[in-house]
């Protein structure tokens, strides 16, 4: 299907022939030959005025700590209010067979096959920050094709793979009721970016959840006092973060979810920091991938191709130190650009 063909599958055609369109047209943007990427960039510049009008949510936790069942639970949820959500799920790439099992719509049993949601998983590749290197631009694909909550699920994440938080309007944070004491409450990284924290699981054990939710409230006062000084004054007029308690498996404290959710939206499109997130994430974007592209062409470079090997040996034998080879190799990339 050509560009034109994919763009009208996604804005007119019946649910059949969209999701269609929709798979073919992720497909690709994540292809890496030549010829498709000149291809998904003129579809991605004809999608463009198409887009923007949803709301992206992003998805991190640890692994287990019940991402594929909250999302379920909440697009379920969102559906009966009259939304149509879509899922994009990143599930790791093994860094030995660099295969992948994407296995999270398997999870999403009932809401995998509901007209009103479409699901998409994709591998890491080995991008680190927890989601897929075209996940930016598989939103752009759904929010095209009218999908007005487009969730992002990332991969089970640590304390630093914040990369989602640089792509969606609201970045929440899944934790478990019993997941380490104050001092780990209070870590940087993934959890001074996060705009809700949300204790799934509560029903398990209640005292633990609930002395959870005091913990991490109190971590995240003290990182805006410290951290975000944004954060830590009582101005009303700005969002300041969160934490809830619910049990996606009993179906628990979803409404609460997004009432709070909707207030964020709110106070974050009055206030103006809404528009200014999308903007400062559209230049995060450019730059991520003028450093893919020039990667892609310092490896594809003929000197540097010849060289490689050679110095490749060197390296892994110790005769030769890896920060020389590197000055080397883009020195000899410089010379023939």
């Amino acid at each position: 299907m050509t560009p034109d063909q994919l763009l009208q599958g996604l804005l007119h055609g019946q649910a059949p022939l969209q999701r269609r369109a929709m798979a073919k047209a992720i497909t690709l943007l994540e292809s890496t030959r030549t010829d498709h990427r000149a291809l998904a960039d003129e579809l991605l510049t004809a999608m463009l005025p198409h887009t923007g009008q949803s709301f992206r949510l992003g998805i991190s936790g640890v692994p287990g700590v019940g991402k594929s069942n909250f999302i379920e639970a909440l697009g379920l949820y969102l559906i009966g209010q009259g939304h149509r959500v879509a899922v994009l799920a990143v599930d790791p790439s093994s860094s030995v067979s660099g295969g992948s099992i994407l296995g999270d719509k398997t999870r999403m049993e009932h809401l995998s096959v509901h007209p009103q949601a479409y699901i998409r998983p994709s591998p890491s590749s080995g991008t680190l920050g927890g989601v897929a290197e075209k996940t930016r631009e598989s939103m752009l694909v759904c929010e095209a094709a009218g999908y007005d909550v487009v969730i992002v699920e990332t991969v089970g994440v640590g304390q630093s793979e914040t990369a989602v938080a640089n792509m969606t309007d609201m970045f929440c944070l899944l934790q478990l009721p019993n997941a380490g004491d104050d001092l780990q409450a209070i870590k940087k990284g993934v959890m001074e970016l996060a705009d809700l924290v949300v204790i799934n699981k509560s029903d398990i054990d209640l005292n633990a959840a609930t002395r959870a939710e005091a913990q991490i409230t109190s971590a995240l006062r003290l990182l805006g006092m410290h951290g975000n000084p944004e954060n830590a004054h009582h101005n009303e007029t700005q969002w300041h973060p969160q934490v809830i308690k619910i049990s996606a498996l009993l179906n628990q404290g979803v409404d609460a979810f997004w009432s709070a959710v909707s207030d964020f939206k709110r106070l974050q499109t009055n206030n103006g920091r809404f528009d200014t997130r999308r903007q400062q994430q559209a230049l995060s974007w450019m730059w991520e991938r003028i450093d893919a592209g020039l990667k892609q062409n310092f490896r594809a470079q003929s000197r540097v191709q010849a060289l490689l090997p050679q110095l490749s040996h060197q390296v892994g034998a110790g005769q030769l130190a890896a920060s020389t080879a590197a000055r080397q190799l883009l020195s000899a990339y410089q010379a023939q650009s």
